[in-house]
């Protein structure tokens, strides 16, 4: 195989390493649409009219 000698310690370290590379962009990707996710309902209800507001308020006081 080309004399590549591939370890067991070696392959042991590798899947741990992108486990937790998966693990940790998974957290940042998340973190980041939530992020997304606000700044577009923010910017949503910034342009709603006084009517749409006022009711949107009201269902929400309701819970």
């Amino acid at each position: 195989m080309g004399g590549i000698d591939i370890s067991v310690i070696g392959l042991f370290i590798a899947v741990v390493t992108g486990l937790a590379s998966f693990l940790v962009g998974r957290h940042f990707r998340m973190k980041r649409a939530a992020k997304r996710r606000e700044k577009d309902r923010v910017a949503a209800q910034a342009i709603e009219t006084r009517q749409v507001r006022r009711a949107r308020e009201r269902r929400e006081g309701g819970r």
